[in-house]
């Protein structure tokens, strides 16, 4: 946890040198004022970083301390224990958040460096990490409380996923209904944003008062049905033993025994259903977003984009979740151990896994495809772009399976997995448009910007090496740690100029490198990732 504060420290130090640099490289600093604009605008981007991932910190780390619980069927001790049921979800949700508002605690004196810049007052860097930590606590509430609910730690991080993003969207609902104002006192996003504002104090006090509410509600109904979902009687232990009487069936073993059991069993839950309809429900959202583009002469792509873009990086940050808890939900449970001293070849196991991802996520795979031939349907997009469109999605979607499955295969604690896996995935896309953000901000000569610019993607580049290559470093790896944050920009840069082509080529030029290299690792050096060993004393 220590490294985890010095890594997000220093990141903040690295964007704040690094805008400096770009400011004073195209332009003279000699009034206050202009300091004080650099400072406003330096908050802006700093601002809507920490709120994503604090929130998604949260969230994670306070799911996956439940889950792990119930994989390695620990929770069950706790349930038979002298603790009270307010006791377990208060305990497990403060554990949580410990190590979350830690990390805002470290960042604050990197935001008061900021306000010496002048145009950033006391109060507006009280409200901003006032509204972070409340959302923050929010979302690790509420993940706490779908933990206790559901039965894997896929389906808690996909449900959990879903709530934000409905969260999210519903706060740009009322945002187009009843205005800004509204919004602010509603939705994350539009809070943080407020909240930095010299008069954002009354959007402020309505967000606190929404994020209490939330925490009360989901804090109340994981303590009264706490031992309901979990104990004998409750719906977790009756499908245990549904599954249980039914083993008398006689069911014939496919000769690839992973991939049967990926398909033809209920690896990862009962009630994936409810994650499916949720799924339904974030793909209608994004459709209405498309339609709401259709009747205009000259649709605005960057719209377009953001309607899109919820359910597209939450199918990513999914079906990399389904990959990587497939490995950690074996390793919890001791069955790799079985895996390990029987004969199943590496291919059988890494491509097993792979398919059942796919079938088991299919809906978060399917629907942002179906999305791209929506696009073409109603003009928003010629039909070479939607074949490039849908190109690029199967290529980063089949990028993140495999990341999850490396990240599961490479590191031992479920935790650790997790994290780095969905740290990843969120550091590639939020990381690289935060950079986007400085250029844009502080626009000028890009030879002047190159520079920081290089030492930021330098940073993500070796933070990204560390993550992947933890057990088996290889060449391969290090190159794709490399390149993946700049061509990640590149691509971006190559969306907003207009070049799909461009887009596509680098896309999977760059991911399909990054695949490569672990996937062949993943394959070829299986003993060595778990354990096992066939060569001769």
């Amino acid at each position: 946890m220590y490294i985890a504060r010095a890594v997000y420290t220093g990141m903040l130090l690295l964007i704040v040198a690094t805008c400096w640099l770009v400011v004073t490289g195209t332009q003279a600093i000699e009034t206050a004022g202009e300091t004080g604009r650099f400072a406003a605008t330096l908050l802006r981007i700093l601002a809507p970083l920490q709120l994503v991932l604090a929130a998604l910190s949260a969230a994670a780390v306070s799911a996956v301390s439940v889950t792990s619980e119930k994989d390695r069927r620990t929770l069950e001790l706790l349930l038979v224990s002298s603790l009270t049921d307010a006791e377990i979800v208060l305990g497990k949700l403060a554990a949580s958040l410990l190590q979350v508002l830690l990390l805002l605690v470290s960042a604050i004196p990197v935001f008061a460096l900021v306000s010496l810049f002048g145009g950033v007052t006391n109060a507006q860097l009280a409200r901003l990490f006032a509204v972070t930590a409340a959302a923050a606590i929010a979302s690790a509430s509420l993940a706490n409380a779908i933990a206790f609910w559901k039965e894997t730690t896929f389906q808690t991080i996909a449900v959990t996923l879903f709530g934000l993003s409905l969260w999210t969207a519903a706060g740009e609902v009322v945002a187009s209904l009843a205005g800004n104002t509204a919004a602010a006192a509603f939705s994350p996003a539009r809070a943080v944003f407020a909240a930095i504002e010299p008069a954002g104090a009354g959007g402020s006090l309505g967000f606190l008062a929404v994020c209490l509410g939330v925490v009360v509600a989901s804090g109340l109904v994981a303590t009264l049905r706490l031992r309901p979902w979990n104990l004998v009687g409750g719906s977790r232990y009756e499908s245990v033993r549904a599954d249980t009487a039914s083993i008398t069936d006689t069911r014939t073993v496919w000769s690839r025994p992973v991939l049967w059991k990926e398909l033809c069993t209920r690896a990862h839950g009962r009630a994936i259903v409810f994650v499916r309809v949720a799924w339904l429900a974030l793909f209608a959202a994004a459709i209405w977003g498309i339609l709401q583009q259709s009747g205009q002469q000259r649709p605005d792509r960057l719209a377009l984009a953001l309607a899109v873009l919820p359910m597209t990086l939450a199918s990513l940050v999914s079906v990399t979740a389904l990959a990587v808890t497939s490995v950690t939900t074996e390793r919890d449970r001791g069955s790799l151990d079985l895996l390990l001293v029987s004969d199943l070849e590496p291919a059988e196991f890494v491509w097993g896994k792979l398919a059942g991802v796919f079938y088991v996520a299919r809906e978060m795979v399917l629907l942002p495809l179906a999305a791209c031939g929506v696009l073409v349907a109603f003009g928003q997009a010629s039909l070479e772009n939607g074949i490039y469109l849908a190109i690029g999605l199967s290529t980063l979607l089949f990028f993140s399976a495999v990341l999850g499955l490396h990240a599961g295969l490479t590191h031992g604690s479920s935790r650790q997995a997790i994290v780095v896996a969905l740290g990843t995935v969120v550091f590639l896309f939020v990381g690289v448009a935060t950079v986007m953000r400085i250029m844009v901000s502080f626009g000028g000569n890009f030879e002047l910007q190159l520079a920081p610019f290089l030492a930021v993607v330098v940073g993500g580049a070796v933070g990204l090496y560390a993550a992947l290559s933890a057990r088996n470093p290889s060449p391969a790896i290090g190159w794709a740690s490399a390149l993946l944050p700049s061509l990640t920009f590149v691509a971006i840069t190559g969306f907003l100029q207009g070049s799909t082509l461009q887009v596509l080529l680098v896309t999977v030029v760059a991911y399909g490198f990054a695949t490569t290299a672990m996937l062949v690792p993943a394959i070829g050096a299986f003993d060595l990732l778990t354990g096992r060993t066939t060569g001769t004393l």
